[in-house]
């Protein structure tokens, strides 16, 4: 009994041992899995634990917050779960593979709870837990990460088209000196291809003879990009004289060079240097200081104390006197005229007052030779003293000829042989002047009218051909004593003596019209063109030259609204419409807000089927106070101001509307155009204002189209094109309005992003009775059928202009022929009042 006791006293105490030691184990078991949880959660990537069947054992903080699940939904999920696009075996494939402990690393994209996918980079690490493999995956997402690459290849590549498109060329070498890269002008100036100069190396260089400013021949390790790498400073406009081999020919280069460092600084990596060709500028340099070598300038000194005036040589060859003849002050300025000669005298004064002489005169030498001399002089002091003066007198009459030939070239227009701005505005001035208060000159302001529209369309020479004929015309049916001058582009300035009665100025303007009746023959072709004449008498409609030029313009201008091919007397009614604009801007402000504005819609009719495709939305505003307003009139004032981009936008959501609340009445029209200023272009709305009256009323983009005049992608293409792409991507259809009106060459029209042209009103209505405009006409739809492109002409009003549309295979036109604009209610009405087309007809 007493052993029993003992080996059950013995048991008891290795039972409780055991308990205690499972005990200690446990709490280091909960230990190890709380430091595991910590750790785990502490990853900022997800993290899930995978068998050998993908699927998920366990997660972290971060998965559940990446995956949008907890961490039980996300245990009941696999690897296929998370990216359904793997294969089925993926997680074969990867045991397989791997090696335990080592880590593989691969870019995918896996989805979230709500279905969204993003992309991650991820870790996977196979590892043993007992008998089992267990694959532990990091997933980061690199979301940022891949919008930050394509934010910098989109920055490389607009410094890569920065680097192109510069004028100064630009190379990057490595720290040994070898070429990495170098742009267009960079090959252009030394005359190598890039892949040429990448290949050549330090030797081959050596052929490259190189001078320093002043000519001396120097190493190759002192050009300013070695030296930059090998004293890590900048070398900053470096004149280099380099002989080119190749070319067979000397250029000189400035050149800065810029060492670029790694981050960690240390030597440079890289040296970039930016160079311009200056051997122009040095040659003339060069020129210009054996020109001053060479020039004979005479040298003299004065005392006022003994009135002693000493001379070199050279003055008496200028002065044509026999050498060492002897010469005094008095006889010196003898020579000169009476103007002149008080002019020197009145310096000499001068500088006896500290002051200096600075003077080109005229000049009568001994044997009466002409000449032109600049005689500069300063002051000779002794103490406080001016005891004399000591200067240089040279000959300068062969550079005063080159000046007087260089003034009348630059008052001189070279295209018409007239003179040009500065010299009829110099004239003027000096007429105004000399009238004093009285009767002066009368202005006839000139403007071709839609010359520039012709000039497009036929080309530029025949456009200067006719600006040339023109200006003959002008001038030959003046008098002597009027002054005719091109006053820019395709305007004409016509300057009438002071005391020109203002009947005599009507008749002027009336001769200069009639002169343009005839028609003009450029090459095979005829053309005829027409003027607006504006006229502004001094004083009474001008006291200064900057009001009469600029109320005998607002002259012209009123003469062309009025139609064109008219002339126009400036009158005080013109300076109560500048008041009227005030009035109207100040109620245009308010007009939104007061609904004033509305909308009528004019179709665009197919000429095959005799049906409208689309409609053209058509603004219009009624004011209580100043009535109906027309575009014309009011458009301008709000572009020029800036209202103009609130009222497009209303426009677009307004013509939104509507087409929405047609459809939704079964009112079958494809599409609306509405016409968008260039304003909202350059402001960065027209973009944003389109996408939001879209979705406002559940549109396609094809169920819009946008009408910009030429001025848009001509002059602001580069700034816009984003807005024009992001446009077209949505479906929105781009058409030039008033193709032809504008200021750009044809040549950029197949570069602009454009899917249609629309024919002018101003050349339809001329057309077929007038050549010249059915002409353009014809020409416009030939080049747009050549470039794929829908051709809308505006303003049809008869048969013969729809015969002359069809025969040319135009398909969409608009115009008072079919309808003129209408109300919302009125146009469903037209719409319904046409057979039903069963199905929408395609847009051209």
């Amino acid at each position: 009994l007493a052993a029993r006791a003992d080996a059950d006293r013995v048991l008891a105490e290795l039972v409780a041992e055991l308990q205690a030691s499972q005990h200690a184990v446990r709490g280091v078991a909960i230990a190890i899995a709380a430091r595991y949880r910590s750790l785990i959660d502490a990853v900022p990537d997800a993290v899930t634990i995978h068998d050998e069947n993908g699927r998920i054992l366990d997660a972290n903080a971060a998965a559940c917050g990446i995956y949008g699940r907890d961490r039980d939904t996300l245990r009941q999920l696999g690897v296929n779960d998370l990216n359904p696009s793997l294969p089925h075996d993926h997680m074969s494939t990867i045991l397989a593979n791997a090696r335990l402990g080592s880590t593989s690393t691969v870019e995918t994209t896996n989805l979230r709870g709500d279905g969204s996918g993003f992309p991650v980079e991820v870790h996977s690490n196979v590892y043993m837990d007992g008998n089992e493999k267990r694959v532990v995956a990091i997933a980061r997402d690199i979301t940022a990460r891949k919008q930050v690459d394509r934010d910098l290849r989109a920055s490389e590549a607009r410094f890569r088209l920065f680097l192109q498109a510069m004028d100064k060329g630009v190379v990057v070498q490595d720290e040994r000196g070898r070429i990495l890269s170098c742009n267009p002008a960079a090959c252009r100036i030394v005359g190598r291809s890039e892949a040429e100069l990448q290949a050549m190396r330090s030797e081959h260089f050596a052929a490259w003879s190189l001078l320093d400013e002043s000519g001396h021949a120097f190493a190759i390790d002192d050009l300013p990009n070695l030296r930059a790498l090998r004293t890590g400073r900048t070398v900053n406009s470096t004149l280099v004289g380099i002989y080119l081999p190749h070319l067979g020919i000397q250029r000189w280069l400035s050149v800065t060079s810029v060492p670029q460092f790694a981050e960690n600084g240390g030597r440079p990596i890289q040296v970039v240097s930016a160079f311009d060709d200056v051997t122009a500028m040095k040659h003339e340099s060069e020129l210009f200081a054996q020109t001053q070598s060479l020039a004979q300038i005479g040298g003299w000194q004065y005392g006022f104390g003994d009135d002693a005036l000493v001379w070199t040589a050279q003055l008496y060859a200028i002065c044509d006197l026999p050498p060492a003849s002897g010469i005094s002050l008095d006889r010196m300025i003898r020579f000169f005229p009476t103007d002149a000669r008080e002019q020197l005298q009145a310096a000499i004064a001068e500088v006896r007052a500290g002051g200096t002489i600075e003077l080109d005169l005229r000049m009568s030498s001994a044997i009466g030779r002409r000449r032109w001399v600049r005689i500069v002089a300063r002051p000779i002091r002794h103490g406080d003293t001016v005891t004399g003066l000591i200067g240089t007198l040279q000959d300068i009459t062969e550079r005063k000829l080159v000046e007087v030939t260089l003034r009348n070239r630059a008052l001189t227009d070279a295209l018409t042989g007239l003179p040009n701005r500065d010299a009829v505005l110099e004239a003027a001035g000096a007429t105004i002047d000399a009238a004093g208060g009285h009767d002066g000159p009368t202005l006839i302001h000139i403007n071709l009218d839609r010359f520039r529209s012709i000039n497009d369309v036929l080309g530029h020479g025949a456009g200067d051909r006719l600006l040339a004929m023109a200006a003959r015309r002008l001038r030959d049916c003046l008098t002597n004593d009027s002054l005719c001058a091109r006053f820019g582009g395709d305007e004409f300035l016509v300057l009438l003596p002071g005391g020109a009665s203002e009947d005599q100025a009507a008749r002027i303007a009336q001769r200069l019209a009639a002169t343009f009746d005839e028609p003009f023959l450029i090459g095979q072709h005829e053309f005829r063109l027409t003027v607006s004449i504006g006229i502004a008498r001094h004083p009474d409609d001008g006291a200064t030259l900057q009001q009469l030029v600029s109320h005998a313009g607002a002259a012209m201008l009123e003469a062309k609204r009025r139609g064109r091919n008219a002339w126009f007397r400036y009158s005080p009614a013109l300076a109560r419409r500048a008041g009227n604009r005030l009035r109207i801007e100040t109620h245009l402000r308010n007009a939104i807000a007061a609904n004033e504005f509305h909308l009528e819609f004019q179709p665009q009719v197919d000429l095959g089927t005799q049906r409208a495709l689309g409609a053209e939305a058509l603004l219009r505003w009624t004011n209580p106070e100043l009535g109906p307003m027309a575009p014309d009139l009011f458009v301008p004032y709000a572009e020029s101001n800036g209202d103009i981009i609130a009222i497009g936008a209303w426009t677009i959501r307004e013509a939104c509307r509507q087409l929405r609340e047609w459809r939704d009445r079964n009112v079958d029209i494809p599409y609306i155009a509405v016409n968008a200023s260039f304003r909202q272009v350059l402001s960065g709305t027209l973009a944003g204002t389109v996408i939001a009256a879209l979705r406002e009323f559940d549109l396609p983009g094809e169920a819009l189209e946008i009408e910009l005049t030429e001025r848009v992608f001509v002059e602001d293409l580069s700034d816009s094109q984003q807005t024009f792409a992001m446009l077209r991507g949505l479906g929105v259809k781009l058409v030039i309005d008033d193709f032809g009106e504008g200021y750009s060459a044809l040549g950029y029209l197949r570069r602009l992003p454009i899917d249609g042209i629309k024919i002018s009103h101003g050349f339809m209505q001329h057309v077929p009775g007038v050549p010249s405009d059915t002409a353009i006409c014809d020409a416009i739809i030939r080049i747009g059928s050549s470039l794929g492109l829908m051709v809308i002409a505006e303003g049809v009003e008869n048969e013969q202009q729809l015969e002359f549309l069809r025969e040319r295979g135009t398909r969409l036109a608009q115009g008072y022929l079919f309808s003129r604009p209408l109300g919302a209610n009125a146009f469903a009405a037209y719409l319904a009042s046409q057979p039903s087309r069963g199905v929408h007809a395609a847009r051209p």
